[in-house]
């Protein structure tokens, strides 16, 4: 960017924290009902932001106090939010608190923050620690290391041609000295060249999906555009965003939810991009039941139709590019996640020395309870129960993801913030808004002939 504008300069991302909450304040605070669920809402989003900062503060200064804080940090904010989440259904009464600023101005700023935020990607390069986990799989790809649960452990549960791509992180708190190393390295292997460019294609995609998938449910569903671009808003000024714009594990699985929303009234489509979700980073698995109980009156066969197709393109896609029966059966069991989570390799929280990994087992234990208990209650289901539900059970997982959970928040952030501004949407049921199956229409027009 300093090529295009006059002594640019990347704003570091505690600075960017400070400004962007205080522009969020200005822009969606309600001044004049100081107490509303919104502000409550507003302030749990910013809330996140000196968890991830303690993050990586703590992980670039060796310091495991500030990240342990941080990621304490992170799960209580994100806790409150499943307890906001699982009561949101409860509340009968929504009025409309359209934000500070207009249409129009909403539209020019979400603009200028997409433009530079995409213009990051595109002039970031990675840095060392951002290359280890492609690295390492890349070495598991080839056949260098043994590809068994070995590599599940290593990098978790996830479509394996995904971690082949390096990570971009385009606000760092602190850069290592070997950026400007690697940056000046004309000579870089030409597959390294074309994952960093497919890295940069796909985040800018999925973001472009993230920020196209709020505004059409705010358009189709909601009826009044002003929230999906007022959501989109404030998805693109929170600290996260700007942090972790290039990260394609964190931005793709949350573009194809937010789209599985965007289309409910198509069970295969939402089915078909539920599907990829999972085989892409396996965590969305634990939706299905929630969104089956939702078509369950209607629409659950077209919905498991479209999941059972889209991962069955996944793994013939992997049967394509693995070069051996071996690597193919490694890769296939690092997809669907076949893995004790006793055996798994832990980061993040779970590894700091201060908590013993056994009890993220009652933690996962609880998790499915609640997974359940979602499934059956509150029945039927509508599309407001079906976004706040499934953000809860994205948030529930990150407690207990081994490899840096409770950092993923692009998997719920564009549905909740969905919910924050959606509208009354009880009229919105499976029985009502989808047209019947094209087999049961078919039998009861062969049965009305035979009538007449």
């Amino acid at each position: 960017m300093s090529e295009i504008l006059f002594h640019y300069y990347r704003v570091n991302p505690t600075t960017w924290f400070y400004l962007a909450s205080l522009l969020s304040i200005a822009v969606f605070f309600k001044f004049n009902r100081a107490m509303s669920i919104r502000n409550v809402d507003l302030a749990g989003l910013i809330l996140f932001a000196p968890g991830l900062l303690a993050v990586e503060y703590g992980g670039f200064k060796a310091n495991i106090e500030a990240q342990q804080l941080g990621y304490v940090w992170l799960f209580v904010v994100t806790g409150l939010f499943i307890v906001r989440m699982l009561c949101d259904s409860l509340m009968v009464r929504r009025p409309m608190l359209e934000p500070n600023l207009n249409s129009g101005g909403l539209i020019f700023l979400g603009i200028s923050l997409l433009v530079f935020l995409l213009a990051n990607v595109l002039t970031t390069r990675p840095e060392r620690d951002d290359l280890a986990a492609a690295t390492t799989a890349a070495k598991l790809e080839t056949g260098d290391a043994e590809v068994d649960v070995d590599q599940l452990a290593r990098t978790g549960p996830g479509y394996p041609l995904l971690f082949l791509l390096p990570h971009i992180s385009t606000q760092r708190v602190f850069s290592s000295d070997s950026a400007s190393a690697m940056g000046s390295d004309t000579n870089e292997p030409l597959p390294r060249v074309v994952h960093e460019t497919t890295a940069r294609v796909m985040a800018i995609i999925s973001q472009l999906l993230i920020v196209s998938g709020i505004l059409f449910v705010g358009w189709r569903h909601f009826e009044n555009i002003k929230l999906g671009i007022a959501a989109a808003v404030l998805y693109l000024l929170l600290p996260y965003t700007a942090m972790m714009t290039g990260r394609v594990d964190h931005a793709l699985p949350g573009a194809l939810i937010v789209w599985a929303i965007g289309a409910y009234r198509r069970p295969v489509i939402a089915g078909g991009l539920i599907g990829l979700a999972i085989g892409i980073i396996y965590y969305p698995v634990f939706l299905l039941p929630l969104w089956c109980s939702f078509y369950w009156e209607r629409g659950v066969r077209r919905f498991a139709t479209g999941v059972s197709a889209a991962l069955l393109a996944l793994v013939v896609a992997l049967w394509c590019t693995s070069p051996t029966i071996g690597i193919f059966a490694g890769q296939l069991r690092q997809m669907f996640g076949w893995i004790f989570p006793s055996s798994v390799s832990l980061e993040g929280f779970w590894a700091l020395p201060s908590y013993d990994p056994v009890f993220r087992l009652p933690v996962l234990a609880g998790f499915l309870v609640m997974m359940a208990t979602m499934a059956i209650w509150p029945s039927p289901k509508h599309l407001g129960t079906l976004m706040s539900c499934s953000a809860a059970i994205l948030l529930g997982s990150q407690f207990w993801k081994s490899h840096n959970g409770g950092l993923f928040l692009a998997w719920f952030l564009p549905i909740l913030l969905l919910v924050v501004f959606r509208p009354n949407l009880e009229n919105r049921v499976a029985l009502r808004a989808l047209d019947t199956d094209w087999f049961i229409r078919r039998r009861k027009q062969k049965d009305s002939l035979n009538n007449t």
